[in-house]
């Protein structure tokens, strides 16, 4: 029930200055200048509880789990855009000057020139916001800059759109609604001071450092951290956590990459990164002893809790990292159900911790398929890619219907993959799976 309070408990908030709004003392417009009023003020209000859906709040994303939680505040994102984009052209016939016996702004609207320009600039910038967030991978800037534009720009646009809701609304002229307003607009900077100041100074309490770097296949990394002076990270085997490596607790300089150990009782972390770009490029000369620091865990890719009688763990590339944490989880607990690791890659150099996994095929009775799609002309293992033809011929059995499902890898192959489970039978809930690239 928890995913189902927190979306009535969001829906309450954002619908609370239209309920004000129509139930105060103003009296009623025609029918579509109060749609125009309506649609600013629910365009403003999921604005601003927007903050709260950015996948840095555990409270949220860890109960609706990191794939919903930023799909939500992207199509939350896309619908307030269009609410503010219509909200100026719906007005009919309120303009000019207020007359004396308008006291209540019936017959027009504000002439107040700065709150009318507060709220053009939020009209501006607001489709601009959208646009580079959709187009984030096709930028030519770093992450980290990214970050920096997307912060300031949420920050002004909230800010903004604050004046002009405050200054130019007739309904947010009644004290009830303007207090309202204000509270949400606070919780909104606080979230930003949360993750950008309180954040990195509870970080700094608990730095890491570098123990090794490895190389464990073709420009894949493995990054092992120990905390210094506390305890290490409570997670679960499959969650993932937002890594700051050689930078300031205070630095945007930080990744989210999945955790590929299990929890140990030396605290160890360990995550395996792939050579892609900008931190990742020179993952291989960071030097043993190096600080970092660790925000998180986040994610519900974890069998922690589930009952289902086998467990499939589907990987592709890079996305082998929170499986393998699973598979040391499942081992060290001397879980006795069956498994199966299906693992695919481009060619065989690209297969990591090989050795580790023909250990867990031996001990833990772990059926494994390697799949290649540019195999070599020596490869005996499954070649092409994981898609239906190939789910079917593994999972197709009746008792495979009730297993666990994990998945992890490209969002290509993660959708013909839930596509073929769904065909085969297997209910959604017993299918894991979340999302870092949604366009």
């Amino acid at each position: 029930m928890k995913p189902f309070v927190l979306a009535v408990f969001y829906v309450m908030v954002v619908m609370l200055p239209l309920a004000l709004a129509w139930t105060g003392a103003y009296p009623p417009r025609s029918f579509w200048n109060e749609l125009a009023t309506g649609a600013g003020l629910l365009a403003f209000a999921i604005i601003l509880v927007e903050f709260i859906l950015s996948g840095r709040f555990r409270s949220v994303s860890g109960r609706t789990g990191m794939d919903v939680t930023m799909r939500f505040h992207q199509l939350l994102a896309r619908t307030a855009l269009a609410l503010a984009l219509i909200h100026p052209f719906l007005y009919r016939g309120l303009f000019g000057y207020q007359r004396p016996w308008d006291v209540t702004r019936q017959l027009t609207l504000t002439t107040d020139f700065t709150a009318l320009t507060t709220g053009l600039v939020t009209w501006i910038l607001l489709p601009a916001f959208v646009v580079l967030s959709i187009a984030r991978d096709q930028l030519p800037y770093k992450y980290e800059t990214w970050r920096w534009m997307h912060g300031l720009g949420a920050l002004a646009i909230a800010g903004f759109g604050m004046h002009h809701t405050l200054h130019a609304g007739r309904y947010s002229q009644d004290p009830v609604l303007g207090f309202v307003w204000i509270a949400m607009f606070a919780v909104a900077v606080a979230s930003l001071l949360y993750v950008y100041l309180a954040e990195p100074l509870l970080q700094r309490r608990r730095p890491w450092r570098v123990a090794s770097v490895r190389p464990v296949s073709l420009k894949t990394w493995e990054i092992s951290l120990q905390p210094q002076g506390h305890a290490g990270l409570a997670y679960h085997a499959g969650q993932f956590a937002w890594l700051n490596v050689g930078h300031s607790p205070f630095s945007l300089h930080e990744n989210p990459f999945s955790i590929s150990s299990a929890p140990a009782e030396d605290g160890r972390l360990e995550f395996v990164i792939k050579e892609l770009g900008d931190f990742t490029s020179s993952v291989g000369q960071i030097k043993p002893g190096t600080k970092a620091y660790v925000d998180g865990p986040f994610g519900n890719l974890t069998v922690t809790g589930r009952s289902e009688p086998g467990i499939a763990l589907i990987a592709g590339g890079v996305g082998i990292a929170p499986l393998l944490g699973i598979l040391r989880q499942l081992h060290n607990q001397k879980d006795v159900r069956p498994t199966t690791l299906v693992y695919g890659n481009r060619i065989e150099e690209q297969i990591a911790y090989r050795d580790e996994l023909e250990a867990l095929a031996t001990d833990h009775g772990t059926r494994i398929a390697y799949v290649l799609s540019e195999p070599s002309a020596t490869w005996s293992g499954v070649s092409g890619i994981i898609d239906e033809k190939l789910i079917r011929s593994l999972f197709s059995s009746g008792e495979h219907k009730d297993w666990l499902y994990v998945l992890c890898g490209p969002p290509a192959m993660m959708e013909a993959v839930e596509k073929s489970l769904i065909g085969l039978g297997v209910p959604s809930h017993n299918i894991l799976s979340e999302r870092f690239i949604y366009d």
